[in-house]
């Protein structure tokens, strides 16, 4: 019987095995880059933009239309008589027929429009740049979002083993105190302080696995997986992540404005902004335009003929131009260029804004960095510190010469440095990353499908 229920617990841990899936940081930014909606829509938007540009092409082409038409009538007339002057003249019946073939062709061709159309073709360019431009800015919206997602992940992860160490440790000590207390060398109030710290662990255990859990969750959930599958996360650091950890700070402060002049130049988010003020430029030329007069040129070939034979006999040639002399459009166009200048205000307002925010979490990015790099350095010399100190706590309260409470005291404070210290480990990664992101040199590229 055992035997079976071996075999069969066996089969159930590979199949359990066969059906975890395996997710990686890289593959999480691949799946981010090819399920993200906002991506898809924003692709989608860039195509109307670029039809945009071939319309304001077609300002400059004249419009060409041609056409055709064909009519028939018959006429019967049943006879009778007419008198004149006494006289009755008979008139007998008759029928007639007839057939008409037509057909034109005609051009028109605007020669001047205020500048509109150099404005409107300037204008379509620069918003597809613009949206070019912020769809980049959006992969690496996404990179970077994956990135944290997927970083809580492995922190929480981290911090879950903590304490499943801890629960296993106060579990053993629990069984140390207890058995001393049957010999009678610690008080029974010892194995009810040590039950009371394995109580604990075993609920911040639980907090640790909700809080994994919803790591989880939210990382799936952004990357449009289900969040009820089984993935497992790979908690080994990669070789650029160990590389990140080994390097030191290589950014001088007082050159921090060099930083923020290369984002300037690189950032797409800025570059899309600044297009989009020329952009704003442009529609004030457009609204202008309508105090303008427009002047247009127009061609038309026509054909006509009773019989179709005769389709090409007779033919008419006509030339035109045309000027039309804005005087009152009750306010309309005025509305209009008033509406286009704070358009352009606001985005250069918009612009300044960014600028400023760009300079902000730049500087804000780097301080936290250098503090990063302190805090990591600092907790990694903790964590061996207090390993040291609760064994040594361990080994006084067995010989008799310390207390409980000072090795409880130990071992918290040897949990906490272990939790600072994978904190603090995966905070100056993430943070390496976010100052990449805000410096516009986060690379998307090497993730995406071709």
């Amino acid at each position: 019987m055992r035997t079976i229920l071996s075999i069969l617990f066996a089969v159930t841990f590979i199949s359990a095995s066969y059906a975890q899936k395996s997710l990686s940081l890289d593959k999480a930014i691949t799946i981010a880059l090819n399920r993200n909606t906002i991506l898809q829509k924003s692709k989608n938007n860039l195509e109307v933009t670029k039809s945009g540009v071939k319309a304001a092409i077609g300002n400059f082409l004249p419009l060409v239309s041609a056409g055709s038409n064909w009519s028939w009538n018959r006429s019967e007339d049943a006879g009778g008589t007419i008198n004149i002057g006494g006289t009755v003249i008979p008139i007998p019946p008759s029928t007639s027929e007839a057939r008409n073939y037509r057909g034109n062709v005609s051009a028109r061709l605007t020669l001047f429009d205020g500048l509109s159309n150099f404005a409107t073709l300037s204008k379509s360019k620069n918003d597809l740049n613009a949206a070019r431009l912020d769809l980049k800015r959006l992969k690496q919206d996404i990179v970077f979002q994956t990135i944290s997602l997927y970083y809580n992940v492995i922190i929480t992860k981290h911090l879950l083993q903590v304490r499943k160490d801890d629960l296993k440790w106060n579990k053993r000590n629990l069984e140390k105190v207890t058995e001393s207390n049957k010999l009678g060398s610690v008080t029974l109030a010892d194995v009810y302080a040590q039950q009371v710290k394995t109580g604990n662990s075993e609920l911040a255990l639980i907090k640790a696995q909700n809080n994994f859990e919803t790591a989880k969750s939210n990382l799936l959930n952004y990357l449009a997986l289900n969040i009820l599958e089984d993935y497992k996360f790979s908690d080994e650091l990669t070789t650029e992540e160990k590389a990140t950890l080994n390097e030191r700070l290589k950014i001088d402060y007082d050159n921090i404005s060099q930083l923020v002049s290369k984002a300037l130049n690189v950032r797409t988010d800025y570059q899309s902004a600044q297009l989009k003020l020329e952009s704003a430029a442009n529609g004030i030329t457009i609204a202008k335009a309508g105090h303008f007069p427009t002047l247009s040129n127009s061609f038309s070939y026509n054909l006509r003929a009773n019989k179709l034979s005769k389709f090409l006999d007779s033919r008419t040639y006509f030339i035109g131009l045309s000027l039309s002399i804005p005087i009152f459009s009750g306010f309309r166009v005025s509305n209009n260029v008033q509406f286009a200048e704070v358009t352009a205000q606001n985005k250069e307002i918009e612009l300044s804004d960014l600028e400023r925010k760009i300079k902000l979490n730049i500087q804000k990015t780097y301080l936290d960095l250098r503090a990063a790099e302190k805090s990591l350095q600092v907790n990694k010399r903790n964590v061996k510190a207090a390993e040291e100190t609760r064994k040594i706590q361990q080994e006084r309260y067995t010989l008799g010469s310390g207390t409980l409470l000072n090795v409880l005291v130990a071992s918290s404070n040897y949990t906490t440095a272990r939790t600072n210290f994978i904190t603090a480990q995966f905070e100056y990664i993430r943070l390496s990353k976010q100052l990449k992101y805000y410096l516009g040199v986060l690379n998307y590229k090497k993730y995406e499908k071709d």
